[in-house]
């Protein structure tokens, strides 16, 4: 069954750095193929099909999902994104963990990749945003020590379907 979840995030953007996402994403899912719950899916914009990063027992494998929508919006001070990630999913009971699989899991988790350029060193860099951060969550400039971006608020994953 086809399944998409909708992701949310907003940052604040700091002084001198320029800020934009990355269409790379992490997303915990359960995974029909090897048939494990909460695994954590690499996602790539472009690409038709995902990994799942499984366990040492059966190892990263090849997964049915992807990026739909990527839908970053900036302004002065802020940048917001608002992606769609579809992938297939079917009922099947974790035999290893126990429990059954759902479409989304509850407390769902993603991380979702930033990247900036500072224009004081003029070097370019980049840093995750995660939903199990505390917040708020600042995030420095490696090459000047600046903030580049605040996170108020954790990002969102919703099932639209």
């Amino acid at each position: 069954m086809l399944r998409s979840v909708e992701i949310t995030a907003h940052l604040v953007k700091g002084p001198g750095h320029l800020l934009f996402w990355k269409q790379t994403i992490e997303l915990a899912l359960d995974c029909f193929v090897c048939e494990r719950t909460r695994r954590t899916t690499l996602l790539e914009g472009g690409a038709e099909r995902a990994v799942c990063t499984s366990d040492e027992q059966h190892g990263q494998h090849y997964t049915a999902a992807q990026i739909s929508a990527f839908d970053p919006t900036e302004t002065d001070q802020s940048t917001s994104l608002r992606t769609v990630v579809d992938f297939w999913w079917a009922p099947f009971h974790d035999a290893e963990r126990g429990g059954r699989a759902s479409p989304l899991s509850r407390p769902s988790w993603v991380r979702l990749k930033i990247g900036y350029f500072c224009s004081l060193n003029e070097e370019s860099g980049e840093d995750t945003l995660q939903s199990n951060l505390v917040r708020p969550a600042e995030t420095p400039c490696r090459h000047c020590g600046e903030r580049v971006a605040t996170g108020t608020g954790a990002p969102s994953v919703r099932l639209l379907s």
